[in-house]
């Protein structure tokens, strides 16, 4: 049985001491975290952003862990990165794998709506993501219609391309997206507002100590 694996998202700000820290989550979570999207904000020229993002994309690369890029085909593309995820304004799929080609990993944000996933799985998706399912300190979703469990389960259950599970998400809230199928759990202030390795070591835990259904 393929385990629920751990899909880092990083803080707005990723400078400092980051890559330090990134370094220290990537090495708890060996075997548990097989992502990293690149989440920055507030920065429009590209130039900054592949400076920023160049030190995080090499560290990924040393562990063996997809570098993704958050928002930007033309980013991804510059970095040669794994692949890029795609809010529902941020682009069509379909553009996306022309750009980076067949090999580039492709996400869709699908919220809480059923109807966007399937269509993102049509227009080939690699992933689709649901969210948020908590109340998250890193994205403001107020208003947002949440997913449930039932979202996960339905999913998992009639398609085969993966789901990715993202909002609020924390070592003690996460068991039930597990045990519904969830096959990525993403991210960001459930790792980076604490110690960062012992964040990941204790969802390493919940994840090796949750069955998750066979698909």
């Amino acid at each position: 049985m393929i385990k629920t694996q751990l899909y880092l998202i990083s803080p707005p700000d990723v400078a400092g001491d980051f890559p330090a820290r990134l370094e220290r989550a990537l090495a708890a979570g060996k075997g548990v975290v097989t992502a990293f999207q690149f989440r920055v904000k507030g920065i429009d020229d590209q130039h900054q952003l592949a400076a920023l993002a160049q030190p995080l994309q090499a560290l990924c690369a040393e562990h063996d862990v997809a570098f993704i890029v958050n928002d930007s085909v033309p980013l991804a593309k510059r970095l040669k990165a794994d692949g890029v995820h795609l809010g529902q304004g941020d682009g069509d799929p379909k553009e996306a794998r022309e750009e980076l080609g067949r090999d580039a990993q492709i996400g869709i944000t699908c919220h809480a709506s059923k109807h966007m996933a399937m269509d993102a799985g049509e227009a080939g998706a690699d992933y689709v993501a649901f969210g948020a399912f908590f109340e998250s300190t890193t994205k403001d979703k107020s208003g947002a219609e949440r997913p449930t469990i039932e979202t996960v389960e339905w999913w998992t259950t009639l398609f085969e391309i993966p789901c990715v599970v993202i909002g609020g998400i924390t070592p003690g809230n996460c068991a039930p997206l597990i045990k519904a199928g969830a096959d990525f759990i993403a991210v960001s202030g459930g790792v980076w507002n604490g110690d960062e390795a012992a964040a990941v070591e204790a969802f390493a835990k919940v994840i090796d100590e949750t069955e998750r259904p066979a698909q």
